[in-house]
């Protein structure tokens, strides 16, 4: 599971990488600017993808295969439904969605064609996301981990070749980048649709799954309840990203770039914590879709010791390394200093990210997800902006980074006290 979140980063890393190498320090802006927004577009889906991963698990777990495939067909139409809309939405109102997030006039037009270009092309990528986190809800870590190896190759050859220009066609720039996400994705999906198909995989596009894709209104709402407060967690994290960025904007393009290369940084050092909130949320929705629910806090347990010792254990490395990192994305010296004091700023609060989260998971299998949301959603509205507001007036920018430690010790402590104090003492049932 880490190796595959590993991987379906890997591939933004690089482009980042060759862009701030092969173009230059507004090109890694110009494509950092527009990271809130897209995380923004694909909380929908990963939203969707966990409510109906739960509900996979369950199913799963209970041995239900033909009920497995209908969960997930009503799931991929409703998905592509959202995508489309976002398609011709995005692609039509890209610059003023840059213009209204601050973006630097300096790199307004490449950021504009890429977020255009990323956004026309969302009905793949949130194909590939979907199906992705739907095979992980029956067990199948391995098959997403190729697929994201190969989306990776694919990806680290076509990028640097369409900053080039192949063929003596005209150099892509900027969106090299996105193009190259795009092709990768298209070519990755048929290479996995036809692997399922060779080896009867249980979510494989088959006449049922078809057949699923009809929509069922009764999974469809249980979908929805389990994945709306999933998705609107991470839209709310997205619009205060959005606020962040608006503050980082305000103090140059410098302060951009540097931004994107401690984001790309904290991505990696978050995934142990992603990674295991996922693994925690998958065995305690097969736990109790076969009768098993007393074993969620061993599940749970395991959790926050490996939270504790991989999350940290990339923390520490990452504190030791934390100047070649940047170095890996950013050449101009002066910014490679500002995103290094970031960095240390914020870097050690994932491993209570990383616990939080755990304790959320384990309480989003059972289908309680409205408390977990509302701490979230609290801790991110009522302390994570007011506090990046006052201490970025206080402080300049390391202001605004000091307000993601302060945010993740105030989820920590909430999700667990609930936790412990409530949820442990409810009586859990499966849903389907």
């Amino acid at each position: 599971m880490m190796l595959s979140n590993i991987l379906q980063a890997l591939f933004g890393t690089i482009n980042n990488v060759y862009l701030g190498q092969m173009i230059g320090v507004d090109a890694l802006a110009a494509v950092s600017v527009f990271f809130p927004a897209m995380f923004f577009f694909i909380s929908f889906v990963i939203g969707l993808g966990a409510g109906a991963g739960v509900l996979i698990g369950q199913a799963w777990g209970a041995g239900e295969t033909a009920k497995v495939k209908t969960i997930a067909g009503t799931t991929l139409s409703v998905s592509l439904v959202l995508a489309a809309l976002i398609a011709v939405l995005g692609g039509l109102f890209a610059r003023p969605l840059l213009v209204a997030l601050a973006t630097p006039a300096n790199i307004l037009d490449a950021a504009v064609t890429y977020a255009r270009i990323m956004m026309i092309a969302m009905p793949l990528t949130f194909t590939f996301i979907l199906i992705t986190a739907l095979m992980r809800g029956v067990g199948d870590t391995m098959t997403p981990l190729i697929a994201l190896a190969v989306s990776t190759v694919i990806g680290l050859a076509l990028t640097p070749m369409l900053i080039r220009g192949p063929f003596g066609l005209p150099q892509l720039g900027v969106a090299s980048a996105a193009c190259a996400s795009a092709i990768s994705s298209l070519l990755t999906l048929i290479w996995l649709d036809t692997r399922l198909r060779r080896r009867k995989h249980p979510l494989a596009f088959d006449a049922s799954f078809r057949r699923g894709m009809s929509v069922d209104p009764s999974l469809l709402r249980l979908v929805l309840r389990l994945g709306i407060p999933a998705a609107m967690n991470m839209i709310v994290m997205s619009l205060a990203e959005m606020v962040l960025l608006g503050l980082v904007n305000s103090h140059g393009s410098d302060a951009t770039a540097a931004y994107g290369a401690v984001n790309q940084v904290l991505a990696y050092v978050q995934f142990p914590a992603i990674s295991i909130a996922i693994s925690v949320s998958i065995f305690g929705a097969q736990a109790i879709g076969r009768g098993s629910a007393g074993e969620i806090g061993r599940i749970v347990r395991t959790g926050l010791e490996m939270n504790v010792v991989l999350t940290g254990g990339l923390v520490a490395i990452a504190y030791l390394f934390s100047r070649t990192l940047m170095g890996f994305f950013i050449t101009d010296p002066p910014v490679i200093e500002l995103a290094q004091r970031s960095l240390h700023i914020v870097l050690w609060s994932s491993v209570l990210f990383g616990m939080a989260t755990a304790f959320s998971a384990a309480m989003r299998a059972s289908g309680t997800v409205w408390m977990p949301l509302l701490i979230s959603m609290l801790s991110i509205a009522l302390i994570e902006v007011p506090s990046a507001v006052v201490l970025n007036s206080l402080l300049g920018l390391d202001g605004v980074w000091l307000a993601y430690p302060i945010t993740f010790s105030a989820m920590f402590v909430l999700q667990m006290s609930f936790y412990f104090l409530v949820w442990r003492k409810r009586t859990i049932t499966r849903l389907v």
